[in-house]
């Protein structure tokens, strides 16, 4: 970031990570993260699921810087100097190279690496006799930090059959860590990767508190099984939350049931609401949509997260609470 602040200022307050993530795509994550959003005061976006980032529909983003990701390395053959040895094919493991290349002034044809199969492992370099193959860096996607009506977003689109998602992941929390701590903001807000691989654990690890989302299902409670033996393997305090619970309340209670006994709190439950698609075809959280329905519900969970992050201990050994905004210090005063 350009003209930071000392980040380090005795003044800056502690920044607070939360992450929502799921076994699987399609759970409903996204939308709980854009609702929290649109209650959380002073709060910056992190959309991680760089594979199919899909936030920004919901959080409207005027983009106001987007630069290019490179997270790896792609083979290039100079034909100029390729003797046709054929030693780089027989080594590439991936089968990215052929003999489909241009000529040069003493063979007809010369070999030639298929970006979208090279690994960027840099074998076929390091062993040819020529040494006419070089190690470029790859784009692997794009990176955006953007203004939205709920505060900053840093957000993050992966290629088409690119690596290094977990890498890209990291970019994406560190700079939204970044922007939160130079403008003291006290929340960085993360839509996480669903799955358990890496950028699932690029996602989750050293949050403050992880939201497992769910659906009650038998693959559902399978997922939630899976992620929150993942977040226990790293330590992370996790919650579960049941979306759609009311399609299958006897497997909201199993889910439920089974998070207890693995030390997780369920933070409440979101029924289904056809409401949900009418917002989201307005470009509206369910929340900006209305009051009642499954906007109430996640109201209620959005209660018992902000609590948890506030019990939880500043790097100061300090208890942090968060602050209300304008809406939930109403409603607050109307529950009491």
């Amino acid at each position: 970031m350009n003209s930071l602040v000392n980040i380090h200022s005795r003044n800056a307050k502690p920044v607070k990570e939360l992450v929502a993530i799921s076994g699987k795509g399609g759970t409903g994550k996204t939308s709980l993260v854009a609702s929290f959003a649109s209650l959380a005061n002073h709060a910056v976006l992190a959309d991680c699921d760089v594979d199919a980032a899909d936030l920004h529909l919901l959080a409207g983003p005027h983009v106001i810087r987007s630069e290019p990701f490179t997270g790896g390395e792609r083979a290039t053959i100079n034909t100029n100097f390729c003797s046709v040895c054929g030693q780089c094919q027989d080594l590439c493991r991936f089968g990215a190279i052929h003999l489909n290349g241009p000529g040069n002034m003493v063979f007809a044809a010369t070999y030639q690496v298929d970006p979208m199969a090279c690994e960027g492992c840099g074998v076929c370099a390091w062993f040819c006799p020529n040494q006419a193959i070089q190690l470029d860096p790859a784009i692997n996607g794009t990176w955006s930090v953007s203004d939205t009506r709920f505060g900053p977003m840093v957000h993050a689109r992966l290629g088409a059959g690119a690596e290094n998602s977990g890498k890209l992941v990291s970019l994406v929390r560190t700079t939204a860590k970044q922007i939160a701590e130079e403008r003291q903001m006290e929340l960085v807000m993360i839509d996480g990767s669903p799955g358990i691989g890496c950028p699932v654990i690029a996602s989750i690890t050293g949050v403050d508190l992880a939201l497992i989302v769910t659906e009650p299902t038998p693959s559902g409670l399978h997922d939630m099984q899976r992620v929150a033996e993942l977040t226990r393997h790293f330590g992370i305090p996790a919650a579960v939350c049941v979306n759609k619970w009311d399609l299958n309340p006897e497997m909201s209670k199993t889910i439920e049931a089974a998070a207890q006994e693995r030390g997780l709190t369920a933070v409440g439950r979101v029924r289904y609401d056809p409401a949900v698609t009418e917002a989201q075809i307005q470009e509206k959280t369910i929340v900006e949509y209305r009051q009642d329905g499954s906007a109430a519900d996640i109201r209620k969970v959005w209660r018992q997260l902000r609590q948890r992050l506030s019990q939880s201990l500043s790097p100061f050994g300090v208890g942090q609470t968060l602050a209300m905004s304008p809406a939930e210090q109403v409603e607050s005063v109307s529950i009491q």
